[in-house]
């Protein structure tokens, strides 16, 4: 811009001097035309002077053009090398960081042998490097944890795949995308120092686990005694975030301990809690949720705010764990799947170490919120049978600290001593890049409203907890659990890649009250609505622990097929009446809404999901459910 106003003050002088002579021939002119006679048409009336005058006039016209146009060629000439310029600039200040990681690299090479060794024992092994090999499998959390912690050189500035969050259906869109686009380029945002892992085991296997290391090598044995890892793949399956750009045949990599804290929609792009902005092409939100807590734990003071557990992460597992073998007595509040998992694993716990563990929760018995009264009397005798004292109809009016122990004061009077609380009343869906990016949140069910493709923009999709889908046959809804996290993220994975899916799976969910009682659910299960249940005996392979030694896995919802469905029949055999009160060995519970199914809990009843999936899905009412639950084969030996 300055070297273009230089050119304008070099030749202002002879533009000035060409506009001072055309004025004066235009004066000139008038006058001439001034004795001109009156009968002269005016079509003949001559526009420059008198005699060879108009030569003159065309000779400024063509110095005057000739001036712009030599200025508009400087002009052009001198924008043109200033953004050269500035391209080189911009890759000179690129390549910085390329130099200074390649003279580290090449001053740690310098240093002695044993100092390389010394590093390489404290640091662990390179993060998911392409020419790692795969750890041993026994290794494979402590490589994962350490890998994670590496502080990374150089960020990617543009991933064409960004799934925000590290959970399940973060992983699961990961693998769609890379089975539909397998030289896709994905990063994975997630605000955890891990890498993706499966949440169901931290409150039920992990806990029932002999290995005194369970905390860090995360592995757990199923009922059947086969032994796994929480993390769906080791470090090896992972490329690191420096190679994603530069991956020939793209992959995966994970970003740990980095929180998207504000979204770009028009500028396609999103900012890091550190300010690095990285760029995309299309973007996924899985941000899963935060757990909720009482209003009462909230507002009492730091030395409450210490002895409370929200638990849903790694770090909250580890950190249970660590309580329950150095405290006297450990209150879970909650009632709900979640509270009545923990509170069992504690209580099982509890027979060795002398724990105390109080259950306690606003409803008249566990999962009350959930199941039929009858059925949540039962579950509540066998939680004690655990060795948990339950308290119900119990609500927190207050919690002091005093004598180095919480006092809990409910609203009836009862007053409840106890070392550590452990809060389990909920999950609330994480909106937080809502505002920034200006996704609508529904008012209902909380969560980013999403159409039946899962996307919230023309680029961004929702899956996992922080999803409000619109269910086909069940309407607008929010689920929080393991199978539609994988359901949801896979989905939203293929539609990512084109393939314009909509969502129309019934996801569904299972609990696990140690290795003898289980459930899974599927559909709206709600204790407020009619329910009719239908209820056998049970036999010794009609147990959470037997069902896994059938299937291989402890993740119920990854032994399920379709064709169950399709294939099954209903036994010729009438069926016995409903069994006698209080024995609810194996069954199933239908809930109503308008006479027609919209839930179905299978209890102790497993690999039947499917056909519980396409009752809900005809929408028919039915006559007599009884006939129904002969589909289940409830009543087999």
């Amino acid at each position: 811009m300055l070297k273009c106003r230089s050119v304008w003050r070099t030749l202002a002088p002879f533009a000035g001097a060409s506009a001072t002579l055309c004025r004066q021939n235009v004066r000139r002119t008038g006058l001439n035309n001034g004795r001109t006679p009156a009968h002269v048409p005016a079509a003949h009336v001559a526009t420059g002077p008198a005699g060879g005058g108009g030569g003159q006039n065309h000779f400024y016209v063509l110095l005057v053009g000739g001036t712009c146009l030599g200025g508009a060629i400087y002009a052009y000439r001198t924008l043109k090398g200033d953004q050269r310029r500035y391209q080189e600039r911009i890759a000179e200040i690129s390549s910085r960081p390329h130099r200074r990681a390649k003279e580290a690299t090449t001053s740690i090479r310098t240093e002695a042998p044993a100092t390389e060794a010394v590093a390489t024992q404290a640091d662990g092994p390179v993060f998911g490097g392409a020419a790692e090999e795969a750890p041993a499998e026994p290794q494979v959390e402590e490589a994962a944890r350490q890998d994670s912690a590496q502080p990374s050189l150089t960020l990617p500035w543009h991933a064409p795949y960004l799934l925000i969050g590290g959970g399940t259906a973060s992983f699961a869109a990961a693998r769609s995308i890379r089975a539909r686009d397998p030289g896709a380029r994905v990063l994975i945002v997630t605000d955890e120092p891990d890498l993706p892992y499966m949440r169901p085991p931290l409150s039920k296997e992990l806990w029932f686990s002999d290995d005194p290391a369970v905390t860090e090598t995360l592995r757990f044995k199923q009922w059947n005694g086969k032994e796994r890892s929480i993390y769906f793949q080791p470090p090896s399956f992972y490329i690191s975030p420096e190679e994603l750009s530069d991956a020939e045949n793209g992959g995966v990599a994970v970003l740990t301990s980095k929180k998207v804290v504000h979204m770009d929609v028009r500028g396609n792009k999103v900012k890091l809690d550190d300010d690095t902005e990285i760029s995309y092409d299309k973007c996924l939100i899985a941000t899963g949720g935060v757990p909720r807590n009482l209003q009462v734990l909230d507002r009492a003071g730091e030395e409450v705010k210490n002895r409370t557990t929200l638990f849903r992460k790694i770090e909250d597992f580890r950190s249970l764990d660590k309580v329950s073998r150095n405290m006297k007595s450990i209150t879970v509040v909650g009632g709900g799947f979640l509270g009545s998992e923990l509170a069992c694993a504690l209580g099982r716990r509890s027979h060795d170490s002398g724990l105390e563990v109080i259950q306690m929760f606003p409803e008249k018995g566990n999962m009350g919120k959930v199941l039929p009264e009858y059925l949540s009397n039962w579950t509540t005798e066998k939680v004690k049978t655990e060795g948990v004292k339950v308290l119900s109809e119990a609500l927190v009016k207050s919690v002091t600290c005093k004598d180095d122990q919480l006092e809990i004061k409910l609203k009836d009077g009862r007053l409840v001593k106890t070392d550590h609380i452990v809060a389990a009343v909920g999950l609330e869906p994480n909106v937080d890049l809502a505002k920034s990016a200006g996704l609508e949140v529904d008012s209902d069910f909380g969560g980013y409203r999403v159409n039946a493709e899962l996307q919230a923009r023309s680029n961004i999709w929702v899956a996992g907890d922080a999803a409000c889908f619109y269910d086909i046959r069940l309407g607008r809804r929010r689920a929080e659990h393991h199978d539609h996290a994988v359901v949801s993220g896979r989905l939203a994975g293929e539609n990512m890649t084109g393939a314009d899916k909509p969502y129309w799976h019934q996801s569904m969910f299972w609990s696990d009250l140690g290795p003898d009682v289980g459930y899974e659910a599927i559909g709206i299960v709600d204790s407020g609505l009619p329910t009719v249940g239908v209820f056998a005996k049970a036999t010794a392979k009609d147990t959470p622990k037997a069902v896994t030694e059938k299937s291989g896995t402890g993740i119920r919802s990854e032994s399920e097929t379709e064709d169950v469905a399709s294939s099954a029949a209903a036994p010729s055999a009438p069926a016995p009446a409903v069994a006698r009160e209080d024995d609810y060995g194996k069954g199933v519970i239908f809930y109503l809404r308008d006479k027609v199914v919209v839930g179905i809990i299978l209890w102790n009843v497993f690999n039947r999901m499917p056909i519980a999936r396409k009752i809900i899905k005809d929408g028919e009412e039915h006559a007599d459910l009884n006939e129904v639950a002969k589909l289940f084969n409830i009543h087999e030996d």
